[in-house]
């Protein structure tokens, strides 16, 4: 028997019945459906009524709260991860998860997490914010590896989102709420509606629109704070914000088609649409010494030294020259010195356009949509099939504001379009399956299938001034847009390749007690070959109540075209402070002298072993897991380029690399060993009145890292990230009651220890956070038989991580990768109306 979800379990037989959650999953067979009371591996299902129990209104932080081992932060100054955040199940990467949508698999985000907060950089993992919960029935997640059933990607596990498929009936909501602090407030209307499409099919529709003002968690940076001091008034306080993104216009279209064809057919189709604006935050450019756009040589006047601006000749022909503009010792320029700069109109410096330095603010637009097509049904006696096709593209057009491209001098503008990205996913399955009487208890289920899919990444230019090589290049200026140069024309592209597999999936109950699957899968890529994976698992019933299953097998995650052929260049935290770091291709020149290699696929092992207990009124389910991953693929950490490697990208006619100063690359440089546990309890409760249940969940997961420093890309920091930066033990204690016309919730979520790099990126200084309780609470009533008024609040207690020990150097108040977030309490209210 399977794990029974404490939140499927809230209802009892007769009412679930009523209800739109399903015992049936969807994932871990190729098989028909079966009930997860008969799954050899654990699935839970969560149902649609506990996305409703939340005031959460983003996909990502609903199911952080519902699966202890699912993972998700902030991301607030992270590149393109502000855009697409990156999750995490089980402590491994993003795009180490397969999703499904009605068991057909999910296209990916076009964003790749330069900055992932640690341990989701360079990760292109599937953007499941786009879906939005009114559409959704239930959410299966399969806490197992089923690349052998699924292909790349389900190392770590299988979500699988089942979409409402009613043909009448429907629902209105409006919900608004806002954090303790009076920032952050969103708004929210999403609704669905199911219609009928002729006598035996369905036509269900669902939306959602919201918006999300951003949050401000920050300190003045003690630099910023130093001129303020000194006399620079024009400096922002505070002058970086860390904070949640600004959200705005989020529109979620759904649709999911049924129809009945006859002769046991039927016919369906699903797809979605979606589109938002994102704007974030970024790093503070300080007005004194920022290279590449205020930092000029020292120089020696009089037998003093001064530090000095960096001043650009606006006309270099003419020999003329500049003069100089010193800092006095507080950093402040001497006005005497700007006064004869700003007058002359051939000399330039950053100094007349932001004298209190500036902070980019960086975000962009996400239009996704996809269609899935197909028939399904029985296609002779006894063998069903299912045949589909689909078709996902997901957009990212980014876009940076308040800031310059310091190599045009006085003609840059200060807003720039550096660029898109592009994923397209095509796929095409042939599934079929049928039952054979060969002497077991139950019939031998054997399935089998094939599928083609080719997976598209596509580079576009930014506009022009966004990577213009400006008259000032030449004179020490950086060149793009600051903070995030455009994409030039010779890195734009694109760029495919496709796969076809072959696979098996067998199961059969061989007696009253034991089960057995297995299943194998060939998979052949145009890029780098084939991979042959298998799986098999077995269940046990010792008892009636007792039950206990293992499973084994083999997985691998192919890597993605855009992580082979992507490059980018961002501002983050290295060795060397704040720097400019450039994301190269592995078989870039410049990739390959550092020990770039071509990219090859990830594999893993998974191990598990669980025991269920079904007393009735209380489940409970333990299983202990497995999952040893080779050739891991990520970012290398960055990478110093010497004078040497900088010099040989300008004779390569890079002239930007002066900007440069260290690179990545991704490479498949270490191995990780995972093991943990889950353990699901829950217990109906008699309190006298109405109706009551507990449930807990608790997970713990220790990654290992295995890497040799001599002959890998990545350093201590890199290691101590990936095996501490999430809580090795997460779990929530929850608390439903119902009686006559309301209800309450309570819920406890845990957070263990964790640990985050400081901004001197240096392991022997960062920060080591302690274990938090988080409570959450929601109360309910029907006003009438057809709405109902919740209201609810969200870390009641207001917790926070402790301060940020070096937020007076970074400007964060505390640690930016909290697993619970840095923005506090968050109260709501919301209505509902069901027809």
């Amino acid at each position: 028997m399977a794990a029974h979800s404490p939140l499927v379990m809230a209802e009892d037989d007769a009412a679930a019945k009523d209800k739109d959650v399903e015992k049936i999953a969807v994932v871990g067979s190729r098989a028909a459906p079966r009930s997860v009371g008969e799954s050899p591996v654990p699935v839970d299902i969560i149902g649609s009524e506990e996305f409703a129990k939340q005031g959460n209104s983003d996909m990502l932080n609903m199911l952080s709260t519902l699966v202890p081992s699912f993972n998700v932060n902030t991301q607030p100054i992270s590149d393109a991860a502000t855009l697409i955040r990156p999750a995490n199940l089980r402590g491994l990467g993003p795009d180490q998860t397969l999703v499904l949508v009605n068991g057909k698999r999910r296209h990916r985000a076009s964003v790749i997490s330069f900055l992932g907060g640690g341990l989701a950089d360079g990760s292109q993992g599937p953007d499941i914010s786009v879906i939005p919960s009114a559409a959704i029935k239930q959410v299966e997640v399969l806490r197992d590896g089923a690349a052998a059933q699924y292909g790349s990607d389900a190392i770590a596990g299988v979500m699988n989102f089942e979409l409402k498929d009613d043909a009448d009936g429907g629902m209105l909501e409006a919900k608004w709420g806002q954090h303790y602090e009076g920032d952050g407030a969103a708004e929210q209307v999403a609704g669905n509606i199911g219609l009928p499409l002729t006598q035996n099919g369905s036509a269900n529709f669902s939306f959602e629109y919201k918006s999300s003002d951003p949050t401000d968690r920050s300190v003045q940076r003690g630099d910023a704070a130093a001129l303020i001091a000194a006399g620079n008034t024009a400096i922002a306080d505070p002058a970086q914000i860390w904070g949640s993104p600004e959200i705005k216009d989020d529109l979620k279209l759904f649709a999911n088609l049924k129809l009945d064809l006859g002769n046991e057919k039927e016919a369906y189709g699903f797809g979605n649409y979606a589109k938002r604006e994102v704007e974030g935050g970024f790093y503070y450019r300080n007005p004194t010494n920022r290279s590449g756009v205020y930092n000029g040589p020292e120089v020696n006047v009089g037998g003093t030294v001064y530090d000095t601006l960096l001043v650009g000749d606006m006309t270099p022909d003419d020999a003329a020259g500049c003069p100089i503009v010193r800092l006095d010792a507080n950093g402040i320029p001497i006005a005497s010195d700007l006064a004869v700069v700003t007058a002359d109109p051939n000399c330039w410096t950053f100094a007349e356009l932001f004298p209190g330095g500036f902070t980019p603010r960086f975000g962009g637009i996400v239009t996704d949509s996809s269609i899935v097509g197909g028939v399904k049904g029985k296609l002779v006696e006894e063998v069903f099939f299912d045949f589909s096709t689909s078709y996902g593209r997901n957009e990212a057009a980014f876009a940076i504001n308040n800031t310059v491209n310091a190599s045009m001098g006085a003609d840059s503008p200060t807003s720039f379009k550096p660029g898109t990205y592009v994923q397209s996913e095509v796929g095409v399955n042939f599934d079929v399956y049928r039952e054979f009487a060969v002497g077991f208890y139950e019939p031998l289920v054997l399935a089998g299938g094939v599928e083609w899919r080719q997976d598209t990444f596509e580079v576009k230019a930014g506009d022009p001034a966004s990577y213009e090589i400006g008259v000032l290049a030449d004179q020490g200026f950086g060149i793009g847009s600051n903070g995030f140069p455009g994409f030039k024309p010779e890195a734009a592209g694109v760029f495919s390749r496709s796969n076809l597999s072959f696979y098996s999936d067998v199961s059969a109950w061989v007696t009253e007690q034991l089960m057995l699957t297995g299943a194998v899968r060939y998979e052949d890529f145009t890029d780098f070959g084939n991979t042959t994976n298998w799986k098999v698992s077995g269940l046990y019933k010792v008892t009636d109540a007792l039950s206990l299953r293992a499973a084994a097998g083999t997985g691998f995650r192919a890597p993605t075209v855009g992580q082979t052929k992507v490059l980018n260049v961002t501002t983050a935290f290295g060795v060397n402070g704040l720097e400019d770091q450039a994301t190269l291709p592995p078989d870039n020149p410049i990739s390959v002298l550092k020990g770039g290699k071509p990219l090859k696929p990830e594999e893993s092992d998974n191990y598990s072993f669980g025991a269920v207990l079904d007393l009735g009124t209380t489940h409970v389910s333990l299983d202990m897991y497995r999952i040893d991953v080779s050739d891991r693929l990520s970012q290398t950490s960055p990478l110093t380029l010497s004078e040497d490697d900088i010099q040989t990208l300008l004779d390569m006619g890079i002239r930007d690399a002066l900007s440069y100063s260290s690179i990545l690359f991704f490479t498949n440089d270490f191995d990780t060993k995972t093991t943990g546990a889950d353990l699901v309890v829950s217990q109906d409760v008699d309190i006298g009145t109405g109706q009551s249940k507990l449930s807990l969940l608790l997970n713990y997961n220790k990654t290992e890292v295995s890497a040799d420093p001599l002959t890998t890309n990545i350093d201590d920091v890199k290691i101590k990230t990936l095996e501490e930066n999430l809580p090795k033990t997460r779990g929530s204690v929850t608390f439903n009651h119902s009686e006559e016309s309301w209800r309450g919730l309570v819920r406890l979520n845990y957070f263990g220890s964790w640990w985050e790099v400081d901004d001197d990126y240096d392991i022997t200084t960062g920060m080591n956070e302690g274990s938090k309780v988080l409570v959450d609470v929601e109360l309910g009533y029907q006003l009438t038989s057809q709405l109902e008024v919740s209201v609810g609040a969200q870390n009641l207690f207001d917790t926070y991580p402790g301060l940020n020990p070096y937020g007076d150097s970074v400007g964060a108040k505390y640690p930016t990768t909290s697993p619970y977030g840095f923005n506090g309490g968050y109260y709501y209210i919301r209505a509902v109306y069901t027809f």
